[in-house]
This record gives structure tokens, C-alpha cells and sequence, in this order.
């Protein structure tokens, strides 16, 4: 029973932030911004006002697929976004902006972030063979390898956590301060940048959730060994 009740709980976090941001984004991008920029004028603006003429803009594919790419030093916009003139596009086109700022500036989670990447990727494609192979043949050495492997993707999902809360919080200042927003907006902004961030939070509890599992599983094995 409590196994069916775990399983729930990290199924049912991740869909209610999934559905809380496309939520969120829907009703916001129905509200325009009162400088009627689109997202991509908004990017353009921020990354100038910072000194980042070299970084560029571009529009990307797919909904709601908005990212810095740190290798080209370009920002991709998906088309709501880029052609959007609302609130939702002015929060995540100057979110993206945000990271791009903190690739400037050397951010340390940032390229801690980055550094974190190959040894992610090895973690989640294959910390689940090892940890299946290791529980089912009964293998204690096998599991903790495995263990160690997804601990290592966890780590980057919550080192996520910090960069992208502080991405946010860069999108906000640039936004008030150079009038790409006014009034009620800010608070409406924050509403679309929380409602995003929802999501790294849930992947990374998730994550946590799940790796203390494996975590007592391993211990249990051990104990029944003795």
C-alpha cells in the first residue's frame, strides 16, 4: 500500500506542475504587455542594456522549448514567445535572458551547472541498469553503483534549483528597470516565472524522493545479507 501510495505522490507532483505552468502561461499570454513588445523585442532589449550584443535571438521550435544556449551564445525562443506581445512572453523571453547574463558574468551555479552535465547524462541513462540488475540479481555492489550514478543526476537537478530562481530574479530587475513592464505587471510576471520554476522544484523532489528510496532499498539488502 505505501508503495502504491510513493508511486502516486511522484507521478501526481510532476503532472500538477506541468499543468500549473501551461495553466498559468495560457492565461497569461492572453494578456498583453502594456509596451506591446514581443518576447524577442523584450530579449533584444535586456541583452543589449547588458552589453550582450553578441548574443543572439532565434526562433526555435516547439511549445514552450525556450533556452539559452550557452555553446552559441543564442537565445531560442519558441514562436509564442518570440512573436508573443503578452505578459507570459516578456517573463520567459527575459528569463532566457537572465541566463544568458549569468554565462556572462560566470555565475558560479551556473558553471557548476554545466561542469555537472556529462556526469549527469551518464547517471540517467544508465544509473537504472545498473540499480535494476542490482536489486533483481540481488547484488548489493552492483545497486550501490547505481545509486551513486543517479546521485549524481540528482545533484544537478537541484543545483538547477538556484539557477534558475536566480534567472528569474535577474528577468524581474530587467524588466522594471528598463519599462519593458509597468503598473500591476510585475506581479503578474512573477505569477508566470513562479508557475515555470514549479517545475525544476518538482524534478528535483521527485529525484530526491526517489534516490532515498534506492537508498533504503540498499540498506535493507545489506541488513538481510548480515
Amino acid at each position: 500500500m505505501l508503495y502504491l501510495v510513493y508511486f502516486a505522490i511522484i507521478i501526481l507532483i510532476p503532472i500538477w506542475a506541468q499543468l500549473k505552468v501551461k495553466g498559468t502561461f495560457a492565461k497569461y499570454s492572453r494578456v498583453a504587455s502594456s509596451t506591446y513588445r514581443t518576447g524577442a523585442e523584450v530579449a533584444r532589449e535586456v541583452l543589449n542594456a547588458n552589453g550582450l550584443y553578441h548574443v543572439g535571438i532565434e526562433l526555435g521550435n516547439g511549445f514552450l522549448s525556450d533556452h539559452y544556449d550557452p555553446r552559441t551564445k543564442t537565445v531560442r525562443l519558441s514562436p509564442e514567445i518570440y512573436h508573443g506581445q503578452s505578459i507570459a512572453a516578456a517573463a520567459v523571453a527575459s528569463h532566457e535572458c537572465g541566463h544568458a547574463i549569468q554565462d556572462a558574468e560566470g555565475y558560479a551555479f551556473l558553471r557548476f551547472r554545466h561542469a555537472l552535465v556529462p556526469v549527469a547524462n551518464i547517471g540517467s541513462n544508465f544509473s537504472w541498469v545498473l540499480i535494476m540488475i542490482g536489486i533483481f540479481a540481488h547484488l548489493s555492489g552492483m545497486l550501490l553503483l547505481g545509486i551513486v550514478f543517479m546521485a549524481a543526476a540528482v545533484v544537478f537537478q537541484i543545483v538547477t534549483l538556484p539557477v534558475e530562481f536566480n534567472a528569474s530574479n535577474r528577468a524581474i530587475n530587467q524588466v522594471v528597470s528598463l519599462g519593458l513592464i509597468r503598473n500591476n505587471e510585475e506581479r503578474e510576471t512573477r505569477k508566470v516565472l513562479n508557475a515555470a520554476a514549479l517545475t525544476y522544484v518538482a524534478a528535483a523532489a521527485v529525484a530526491v524522493l526517489e534516490l532515498v528510496r534506492l537508498v533504503l532499498i540498499f540498506t535493507g539488502m545489506n541488513r538481510n545479507d548480515d
